[in-house]
């Protein structure tokens, strides 16, 4: 979820700046220490995009920089447990699918892809479904929901956990869309091919 959040800190200017407007110091300076950042509270800082109010410098023994309080706002994404989001698969490998949603990455295991026994084809370019035939290569856009959410503040290392097996999660497009096979299963027009795996499973 991206959204709009206004932070308070503190900022300090370096003497060799002081002829300079302090508001464009200060932003240089809040830029740099804090875009493409973790924070566990309010999530991944994308941009700091203006400084609403800064306050008088204060000195400190020994520094010849000043140190001003600033209240600035950030645009930033932060994901929250259960929110349906929308991605791209980057890299398979044999226990998953990463995903990239926005400026993070996910993670979908292989128990979690759909519902049925996941392998990965010989060449390692595609992760594919037993029974139900579904196949997931890199570049598919899906649709996944987040399970887990795992930060470290002060970096951009982060842990996502996705699922796609629940209905109407998944491959998503123009070509053997998963959630568009599901809704058609919802309707009752799944195909007789389906309709028989289905009865198959059943009687087993």
């Amino acid at each position: 979820m991206y959204s709009i959040v206004t932070v308070k800190d503190i900022v300090r200017i370096p003497p060799n700046q002081f002829g300079q407007p302090i508001e464009e110091a200060a932003m240089v300076h809040l830029r740099k220490n804090h875009e493409n950042v973790l924070d566990r509270d309010i999530g991944l800082i994308i941009s700091v995009i203006e400084i609403d109010e800064i306050g008088q410098g204060r000195l400190i023994p020994g520094d010849g920089a000043t140190y001003h309080s600033v209240t600035y706002k950030v645009l930033v994404f932060k994901p929250v447990r259960g929110e349906l989001v929308e991605g791209n698969v980057v890299e398979l490998m044999d226990f998953g699918a990463f995903i990239r949603m926005g400026p993070l990455d996910g993670l979908c295991h292989v128990s979690q892809i759909c519902d049925d026994f996941i392998t990965q084809d010989s060449k390692g370019n595609a992760l594919l479904g037993k029974e139900s035939g579904r196949i997931l290569t890199e570049g598919d856009q899906v649709r996944a929901r987040i399970t887990s959410i795992s930060f470290e503040s002060g970096n951009r290392s982060g842990k996502l956990g996705l699922t796609m097996r629940q209905p109407f999660l998944g491959k998503i497009g123009p070509d053997q869309s998963w959630v568009d096979q599901d809704v058609k299963a919802a309707r009752g027009e799944v195909p007789k091919k389906e309709k028989k795996k289905q009865a198959e499973k059943q009687t087993r």
